[in-house]
This record gives structure tokens, sequence and C-alpha cells, in this order.
């Protein structure tokens, strides 16, 4: 390994998510290429890199970074661009030259221990000094953490990531418990951790390994749904990552049982493993329903067969008898599920539902996982629907609390009527948060289509407790007349059932559009998205059209789609900010998607140029618009499709993702007026009846799908649905009869 000292001259490409780079860096002899994870890394910055030569068959000999170590800008230049680069918010070219005119070369001494000063440089007041000495402390940290975790051989790579978790207490954290890494920081898995812990010198066989190699299989296999894992998968599992004997693996996991680590049951004669949150989340769900759907409620003196006919003469309808039962077991009972397939008037109940109740007084609380199913939901009963988590009032409490729920047990509802919608996508932890809020003698109303693909989370809530039968259910399976006009809501139901769909009916809404290979499909989509459909029904390419993809990879998966989507309706332009990151460029106009959730990034609803609401929290799946990016500011501005604005620093773009086309299991919950879907070859798990029913599903006016016909047939036959781990059904029928024994 050779070591270099030089300046920065250019670079040629850089990942703002991850820390990768190419540079130009010049030395005292010559001018060479460099490469590697250097997360902070700035034209005309100072830096010593270790590492080895590489000859890159395109691009020639080139340095392979290992580790780095910054040194101080020396000269005006090299601090004006260090400062310019855009790495610290608030600062850049201009504002850059205006700092190093005023302080010279004791400017990043200014920035760094006495930030006040920066009020004598024009343009700069209170608000941004606070801005930018944050940022420049937070890159000083960041520095000193990516030097730490490089002596244990972490690359810069996972180094940004440790960093954005645990932020100034990385190097408390990772000295305290370097196994917390697998379990608290995406993408670092037991091996990397497991790797820190011997260079610390942790013992192969020590306590703290064994426990942290079983907790992070179980929480791999949560990852995939499951709530609980078989003992016998367990050992199994645990015995691949920690390279031991089973017998001792056995023994960790007795001894994690004994001190309420983890939670042995016995579920159908095997003996399987949860981690308590998820333990206490099922015990809770199936405890709190029990209590809700067995409290004696208030009389509340309706007449229902009354009632009924008021709102079927009012509103100019005639309500099936499902229908007219769901209205009635909702007065009669404190918990009711009404699921049904497309067009079989889950709206037009629930909407009745509502003014039954709001007749007598009383409060209803609307509410859906995700914004989009939330802003359905008010679009449709006229009536403000909020997400789970704002409901529950999901804020950041404190330092040591972290983010927590504001209404729950503690401090309820104030409601009588709750009713959340879309309930196949909420999975055991967020009903545990709802239920623990919902007081007894609440009515609860759980709406959703149960033939929907499960929750992203671990569970299968509805599915569980329709399998229950303890729980009153009404399934809606009338298709209204017409409903039965859409090819939509007739095909989705023939899917379902395993029938080949109606294609191509004249003046319908449900077409198929055969081609032969991916090259012919993804051209054929480019072209209904650009043109075609625009021409056919006015539809916005932006606003209107989303394309769904069974997969991410491919030709017409959803990262290939989204590039030659955005160049097509969101071309480069003189007029259109953009910024790079690794292979994506975001560009103002572009739809974006949030990837993960964020319980910190701050939001804002603003209405006609003021700020009407303020709060925490983005979330996985939610949809929204670039409306600004700034250079000056290091900083990019959604607003999302509830008309919330969330201003992302540059370093934050890895949770957003262009999102012309999305997959089908992040449409969950959403609902647009025109679905495109490329049907072809992909791994049999993708290509599936429910991920098939439930992308067309999404579709409000119109569902093209795109390919080959036998890839359809496939689909539409493959009716293998992943199993799921989950003992709430078992556990709802347990904490009956306890119940019923008083």
């Amino acid at each position: 390994m050779i070591s270099i000292k030089g300046s920065v001259e250019e670079i040629i490409f850089k990942n703002d998510s991850n820390g990768y780079i190419v540079a130009i860096l010049e030395t005292e002899d010559d001018i060479i290429t460099i490469v590697g994870y250097i997360p902070i890394l700035n034209i005309g910055e100072t830096i010593k890199v270790e590492g080895n030569w590489e000859h890159h068959k395109t691009f020639g000999q080139q340095l392979k970074v290992e580790n780095y170590e910054p040194v101080v800008p020396a000269t005006l230049n090299g601090i004006i661009n260090y400062l310019a680069s855009g790495l610290i918010s608030g600062i850049g070219p201009k504002t850059a030259e205006k700092i190093v005119e005023k302080f010279g070369e004791n400017s990043l001494d200014v920035i760094q221990y006495d930030p006040q000063k920066l009020k004598e440089v024009e343009g700069i007041g209170s608000k941004k000094v606070k801005k930018i000495a944050e940022s420049f402390s937070e890159q000083r940290e960041l520095r000193d953490v990516m030097l730490f975790l490089q002596q244990y051989g972490i690359s810069s790579k996972f180094g940004v990531r440790i960093y954005k978790k645990y932020g100034n207490k990385t190097i408390q954290k990772v000295k305290e418990n370097p196994y917390r890494l697998s379990e608290e920081v995406f993408g670092i898995g037991f091996k990397m951790a497991d790797k820190i812990a011997m260079e610390m010198g942790i013992a192969f066989d020590s306590v703290y390994r064994i426990r942290a190699g079983i907790k992070f299989a179980i929480m791999k296999f949560t990852t995939e749904g499951h709530t609980y894992m078989p003992k016998e998968t367990l050992v199994n599992k645990s015995k691949e990552v920690l390279s031991i004997d089973e017998e001792i693996i056995d023994n960790g996991i007795t001894q994690m049982a004994i001190d309420n680590n983890i939670k042995l049951e016995n579920i159908d004669g095997e003996i399987v493993v949860y981690s308590i949150p998820f333990y206490t989340a099922e015990a809770n769900v199936s405890k709190k329903l029990i209590e809700l759907s067995n409290v004696e409620l208030n009389d509340l003196d309706i007449d229902v067969d009354n009632q009924i006919n008021e709102i079927e003469n009012e509103e100019g309808i005639k309500l099936a008898g499902r229908q007219k039962e769901a209205i009635e077991q909702s007065i009669d009972n404190g918990v009711l599920v009404v699921t049904g397939g497309p067009g079989t008037g889950k709206t037009t109940t629930i909407n009745s539902i509502i003014k039954i109740f709001e007749k007598k007084d009383l409060k209803v609380t609307l509410g859906a996982p995700t914004g989009r199913a939330a802003k359905r939901m008010s679009e449709a009963t006229g009536k403000e629907a909020k997400t789970i988590h704002r409901l529950l009032e999901y804020s950041f409490v404190d330092e040591e609390i972290g983010m927590a729920f504001g209404v729950d047990d503690g401090t309820p509802m104030e409601s009588d009527v709750v009713i959340i919608d879309e309930v196949s996508m909420v999975d055991i932890l967020l009903m545990n948060h709802l239920l623990k809020a919902i007081m007894p003698g609440t009515r609860l109303i759980l709406v959703g289509d149960v033939d929907q693909l499960p929750s992203v989370g671990a569970g299968n809530v509805l599915r569980d407790i329709i399998d229950s039968k303890l729980i009153k259910i009404v399934e809606l399976d009338e298709i209204f007349r017409q409903a039965k006009e859409s090819m939509i809501v007739v095909n989705a139901h023939r899917i379902n059932k395993g029938e080949y769909p109606h294609l191509n009916k004249k003046d319908k809404d449900f077409f198929f559009m055969k081609r032969n290979n991916p090259s012919q499909i993804v051209d054929t989509i480019l072209e209904l998205a650009y043109r075609r459909l625009r021409k056919f029904n006015g539809y916005d390419p932006i606003k209107d059209i989303q394309v769904l993809s069974p997969m991410k990879k491919g030709d017409a998966g959803v990262n290939s789609l989204n590039n030659s989507l955005q160049a097509m309706l969101n071309p480069k332009s003189k007029i259109k900010a953009e910024r790079k990151i690794a292979d994506t460029i975001f560009r103002v106009g572009d739809k974006v998607m949030q990837i993960k959730n964020n319980y910190n990034s701050e939001w804002e609803i603003i209405e006609n140029g003021k700020s009407v609401e303020k709060g925490k929290g983005v979330f996985n799946g939610d949809l929204g618009i670039i409306t600004k990016i700034d250079h000056e500011e290091s900083e990019l501005i959604v607003e999302f499709d509830d008309k919330r604005v969330v201003v992302y620093p540059f370093s934050g773009l890895d949770e957003l993702r262009l999102a012309y086309a999305t997959t089908i299991h992040k449409s969950q919950g959403s609902e647009f007026p025109v679905v495109i879907i490329p049907i072809l070859w992909g791994p049999p798990m993708l290509l599936t009846r429910n991920l098939l029913y439930t992308g067309i599903t999404r579709a409000k006016e119109l569902v093209v799908l795109v390919g080959m016909e036998r890839y359809l047939a496939m689909m539409i036959k493959n009716n293998k649905i992943t199993t799921r781990y989950s003992g709430l059904s078992k556990r709802l029928n347990d904490m009956f009869n306890v119940y019923m024994r008083g």
C-alpha cells in the first residue's frame, strides 16, 4: 500500500449516497486518478490517501483508495473551492467568495470557532449562520468518524450510513457494542459488525457475539414479513451466521429466552421464536381486538331501516344486502371488518356509515396507512382523513426518547368511531400502536381488500383477523351495475378467481398490447406515456400516468424505465436545475418517491404563501414532485401529493428515487387515473396472481398491459402466496377463550 498527498483538481464522478468518487489528484510530481469511497471530498481540497494501483481497461492506471485523511486547505483558492463545493449547507460559490474575501485564511476558523462573525458578510443572517455552523460541524464530525472506522477496515461507503444513524455519538455507540450495527444500520450485516468486534478483541465464542448472531438471524426473518421464526430454522440460520456448534446456539437461545430478550412459544406443536417487539405487538393487538369487540356499547337508538331508506333517497342509490348488513353491524359491533374487491361498494358503504353516525353527533375519525391512501379516502368521503402516523401524532420528543406517538393508551383518541382504510397494508407494529390509542366503547371499522398484497412490514393482520372468525366480518361480494361496465373491475375479479381477463373490448378501459420482446415492450410504454395516452384522453404523462413493473431490474424494470421516462417526459433543460447522485439525475419537475421511513424529516403545508401546518415524518412510498433545486443552499425541495413540502439536503437524497415507474409493491394504497404494466419474464416469485391483481386495481380509469400473453397467463395461474409466519389468528382465539373464562 502506498501513501500519496495531493490537491483535488477535478471530481469526475461522485455518488452522494455512498461517497464513491472518481477524482483527479495533483501531487508534487504527477497528476493521478483516484477511486474509492471518500464521502467528503471537494475540488481544491488537499488530502493524503493510501491505496494500491490498479489498471482499468478503459481509464488506465488509477489508485484505489483504502484510507484517506484530509489536510486543511492551504491557499485562499483552495478554501473557496472547499466552501463552494456544495458540501456545507448555506454556502454556494458566491457566498464562499464573500466569506474568503472577508476573512481570508482565517475563514475556516471563523466558521468553526466563531460563526457569529459570518453576519458581517453581506447576505448572511442569523438563520443562515446557524445552518452553516451546523453543517460544518457535521462534516468535521463525519471526518472523525471516517478515520475512526477506517482503523477497523470499514469503508467510507458504510461509514456514511453509520454516521447518519448515530451522528455525533457514532464513536461512542460503536465502542459500546459494535454488533448493534447489524441490527440498526441498513446494509451492514452481521459479518461486518463481527469484523469490527474481532478487531476490538471480542472473543469468537463470546456471549455477546452469540446473542448478536441469533438476533441478526431473527431480524432478517422479520424483514421478510414474518413475526416469528421456527426454532429449528433459527438454529440453522444462526449456525450459518456464527459458524459455531448447534448446541452452543441452542443454549444461547434458551438463555436469551430466560433473560427475556426473546420469547419462545408453542404454535401448532412447533416451538417458535419471537423478538420481543413482535410478540408484544401480537399479544396487545389480540387482547385489544377482543376487548373492543366484546365491550358493551352505548345504545344509539338508531332505526337502521329508516336511516338506510333516507340515505338511498338522498343519494339516489340502492344499497345491496351486504352493504346494509355492514351498516347494521357497524352500529352493533365494537369492531367490524368490511372487505371486498373493486366495484363492490366499499366507499358507498363507508359514506353511509359516516352519515348515520354524524346524524347522532358522533365524532368520526378517518385514517389510512399512507399519504396517498389518506388522500383518496378524503376525496371519496369529503371528510378529512389522515395517515395513521399523523392521527397518532408521531413526532420527535427529545434526544433520550427520540420519536414517539403522542396519542396512545395514556392519551387516547377523542373519537366515537374510527374508520381505517387499506388495512391490508397495516403491519402488526402499526396496528398495535393504533389500537393502543382507541378507548373501549369506541367503534372501530377496518376496511380493506384481503386479496391484495400483504403489508411490507411484518405480519398478515387483515388476513389473520378474518381467519380467526372472532371479529365480525362483512364481505361485499356484489359488483354493482355501474362497476360492471368497467373492464378494470370485471377483469380484477376474473383474475382473482384464476380466470383469463377480457381483453381489448371496444370503448372499454382495459387493454393488452401484444409485444414480443423487452425492447418492444419498453418502446411501447414510452410511446404510450409520452404521446398516445395524451392524445387518447388528454392524460398528463406525469400526474395521471403511472408505470408499474413487477421488478426493479431488467430492461422493463423500474430502474431502467425511470431513466428512459425521465429523458422523454422531463428532459434536460437550461431553465431546470438538476443534481446528479450516482447514476440518477434529479431534475426540477421530476416525479419522485420516498423509499424509506424518515421520522425526523420536517414538513410544512403552505397555502396562499402561508404555513398552515407543520410536522415530522416522511414515509416509504410517499410520492411527490421536485419543485426546486438550490445549489447555493445545497438542498432539494419536494411537494408531496398531500401538499406537504419537504426540504432535502443533498446528503439526504439517497432517500429519494425517480417514480415515473415504481414496483407494484410500492404502489399499494395508491390509485392513479392510468396504470401501465409490462408483462414479461421475471422470477416466478414476482409473477403472481395477487401481484397482478394489486397492480391493475391501482387504476381508476384505464389499464394498459404491454407484453407477452404467455406471461400474463402464467401470472394468473400462479396463485402461490408466500407463507408468512404470523401468530395473530391463533392468539386471537387464545385470548377469546381467556376472555370468556372471565
